[in-house]
């Protein structure tokens, strides 16, 4: 049995109540998030088109002048799909001011600040928009400290924050995410070549599982040995 397996009807279900009753609780029922091409946004954007209707949901595109094309190609299509409404807002010039000005070179700080001034374009937005901003980060990223904090990390609430990377798959598979965007690789797209995996120096698939051993089955460094992890690939992971 793969211990990551989720009954993705039911999954699907409890996330929509989920993000109908939050908001609600706050007078809202509106929602903006910013939409990368990639999975993770791809299914949030799903579950709160279900939840609220597609014409309630704004979808915001954020490239940098070094982003690659097929995201904003993939965002606008998923959007199509989907029927929710779009803006494009370029972050190039937005972040160079501050970059150049700071003479900052270096290239996680560099991708910090793009991912803060997404956020800064997001929270705005959601202003005029009358709806919250609602997160996209999954749990194997939180866990990890794959974000980037007042980035894509900020939220006002976080429908997929408890599934892991494979679960995401497997629910983004149901409420049918395209082809294009569960086939390529994941990545923040901030500068070209970015992959997460690339960056992380090992895959999603192996995370999640010593994650869900170590995390959820609070299994100690011993036990995970046990299991056949390396003990190198734990104490990183840990």
């Amino acid at each position: 049995m793969n211990e990551l397996a989720i009954h993705a009807p039911l999954v699907e279900e409890l996330l929509v109540r989920f993000l109908r009753e939050e908001l609600a609780s706050a007078g809202f029922s509106k929602a903006v998030l910013g939409i990368s091409g990639g999975v993770d946004s791809a299914l949030v954007a799903a579950l709160c088109a279900k939840a609220f209707g597609p014409r309630n949901v704004l979808g915001v595109m954020l490239p940098y002048r070094t982003s690659n094309p097929d995201s904003e190609g993939h965002a606008r299509l998923l959007a199509s799909e989907l029927g929710i409404a779009t803006q494009k807002v370029d972050i190039s010039a937005m972040a160079d001011g501050y970059l150049a000005a700071n003479k900052v070179d270096e290239r996680m700080r560099r991708g910090n600040v793009m991912a803060r001034c997404r956020m800064i374009a997001l929270y705005d937005l959601s202003v005029e928009f009358k709806g919250l901003v609602i997160g996209t980060s999954n749990k194997t990223e939180i866990l990890l400290g794959y974000s980037t904090q007042w980035g894509d990390s900020a939220s006002a609430v976080n429908p997929i924050g408890d599934l892991y990377k494979a679960q995401i798959y497997q629910l983004a598979r149901h409420v049918g995410v395209p082809a294009q965007i569960l086939d390529k690789a994941p990545s923040a797209d901030l500068f070209e070549g970015q992959t997460d995996e690339g960056e992380l120096g090992f895959t999603y698939a192996d995370a999640d599982r010593l994650l869900f051993h170590m995390v959820d089955q609070r299994l100690n460094e011993d036990e995970l040995v046990e299991r056949g992890f390396e003990l190198a690939f734990v104490r990183r992971i840990a």
